[in-house]
């Protein structure tokens, strides 16, 4: 382990090379995910009602889709998405998304790279014939103007609503060209109420998001949508903010949802992860795990948050930071004897080799088991992804040695 004073050191010197990040972004040049071509272990992952496994990737320009009916031993050929060629984003925090819908429809969501560095678009596509092919894809947002649009994230509510979120730039671009100072970009989302037909126009959520940290959704039992990001606060404080997707014609309420109060003028690519907690009128919040970089205790935190005080618990380190413990995944599943289950997955790196760690809580999260590893590889190796079929938890786990792994997870 790394000395108090080591520590210190080591993310003064993280902070300066985020820093140097930042102002790359303000003067033109090009931040990471632009300098590197789409990563072949970049995938999304969801499961259908029936327990078939479908992933998304990018390949060649193309966004592609495939299933799997025996939990990703097997993959159907994967069918391409979008019509046309493109340059886009599958590295890290910036991915194509999958989601299923209400009555089996396939959702699929992917940054477009446009000329204009660091400006993209959030396009769009759905099938409805199981996957066998894709409609015309479409951009979600209105505005077309070549700014940031990026780090997308899809929902789906249970009673069939697709919401679409994103990280913006127009609020940004317009306040430089005004001559004001603003910090961050913003949260627009749009929502679909016919099933991916069409989309109405995008609001915003919020502004003075952290620039290039994923957003996380989960949906409270009556199918509101609710979102989870890293937020710019006063004194750069960057912390996490939640708040629910608004009915029409209601005005977003964020709340802090975290409070570490890490100083830095920069992004770190460390996204969080939200779970809802409790079922039906058992419903009380949402867990939250996340990255918090606080020159005392640096590394990953675990911690509960009431939906309706929106008062948070205090925060439980768990990871092991010296390893690079990062990118959490959570799941939470409510049980017909009123046990609440949670999974709590991450990855760590030690000499070049990745490992999946996992704790489970029986109580909603009041207490945990020790730490294990789930699974290892000595080469390249994706984020963890939680998934759900019936009562039967999965890690699902993309190598570039063994391939993509879908382990069970017992209680």
């Amino acid at each position: 382990m790394l000395g108090v004073e080591s520590m210190k050191i080591f993310y003064l010197v993280f902070c300066l090379l985020l820093l140097s990040v930042t102002s790359a972004y303000a003067h033109g040049e090009k931040k990471p995910h632009d300098m590197t071509s789409p990563d072949s272990l970049a995938i999304s992952v969801s499961l259908d009602a029936q327990g078939k496994l479908w992933r998304v990737s990018v390949s060649d320009g193309f966004v592609e889709v495939s299933s799997s009916e025996n939990l990703g031993n097997n993959f159907t050929q994967p069918v391409k998405v979008n019509v046309d060629k493109q340059k886009i984003t599958a590295h890290g925090e910036v991915r194509p998304k999958i989601a299923i819908g209400s009555k089996g429809e396939i959702y699929v969501t992917w940054m477009q790279n446009l000329p204009t560095r660091f400006s993209g678009h959030i396009w769009f596509a759905r099938s409805i014939n199981d996957g066998k092919t894709f409609e015309k894809p479409i951009i979600v947002h209105q505005d077309r103007a070549e700014i940031g649009h990026g780090f997308e994230e899809i929902s789906v509510a249970p009673n069939g609503d697709v919401t679409v979120l994103w990280l913006d730039a127009r609020d940004l671009v317009a306040a430089k060209q005004a001559g004001l100072k603003r910090v961050g970009s913003s949260i627009y989302y749009a929502v679909s109420t016919d099933a991916g037909k069409s989309f109405k126009p995008e609001q915003k959520l919020a502004d003075n998001s952290c620039e290039c940290c994923r957003i996380t959704t989960t949906n409270k039992p009556d199918g509101t949508t609710v979102a989870m990001w890293r937020h710019v606060f006063e004194g750069s404080e960057r912390d996490h903010n939640i708040a629910e997707i608004p009915k029409a014609g209601a005005k977003p309420d964020p709340h802090r949802a975290t409070f570490g109060r890490w100083v830095i003028d920069g992004c770190p690519h460390h996204g969080a992860a939200i779970a809802s907690g409790g079922e039906g009128k058992d419903w009380w919040g949402y867990h939250m795990a996340y990255f918090d970089g606080n020159d005392k205790k640096p590394g990953l935190y675990y911690s509960r948050m009431d939906g309706v005080a929106w008062v948070a618990s205090p925060a439980k380190k768990f990871g092991d930071n010296s390893k690079q413990a990062g990118h959490p995944a959570i799941l939470s599943s409510g049980q017909k004897t009123g046990e609440e289950h949670v999974w709590l997955v991450w990855r760590e790196i030690k000499d070049g080799k990745s490992s999946i760690l996992g704790m489970h809580s029986e109580d909603g999260g009041r207490s945990w088991s020790d730490a294990k590893t789930l699974a290892n590889t000595s080469q390249k190796a994706d984020y963890p992804f939680l998934l759900q079929h019936k009562n039967t938890p999965y890690l699902v786990w993309n190598t570039q040695q063994e391939g993509l792994q879908v382990l069970p997870l017992a209680k």
